[in-house]
C-alpha cells in the first residue's frame, strides 16, 4: 500500500509542475506584447524577399538564456 501512495504523490507533483509550466507560458504570452523591444534587438536576423520572410531572434535568445541560466542553477541548488 505504501508504494502506491508514493506513486500517486510523485504523479501529483508532476501534474502540479506541468500546470505551473503551462500557467507560466500563458503569462509570458499575455505579457510579451508589453515588452516591445523583445525580439527586435540589434543582432536579430531578419530577411525579407518576394516569396517570404525569415526571422530568427538570435540576440534575444542569447539574452533570455543569460537570464534564465542563473535562475535554473539557483532552483537546482535549492532543490538539493
Amino acid at each position: 500500500m505504501e508504494a502506491t501512495r508514493n506513486d500517486h504523490a510523485g504523479f501529483g507533483w508532476r501534474l502540479l509542475i506541468l500546470g505551473l509550466v503551462i500557467a507560466e507560458i500563458g503569462l509570458v504570452l499575455l505579457l510579451a506584447p508589453a515588452i516591445p523591444w523583445l525580439g527586435r534587438l540589434a543582432g536579430d536576423l531578419c530577411s525579407e524577399r518576394d516569396n517570404g520572410r525569415f526571422y530568427f531572434p538570435l540576440v534575444t535568445c542569447l539574452l533570455l538564456s543569460l537570464l534564465l541560466s542563473p535562475l535554473c542553477w539557483l532552483l537546482r541548488l535549492l532543490r538539493g
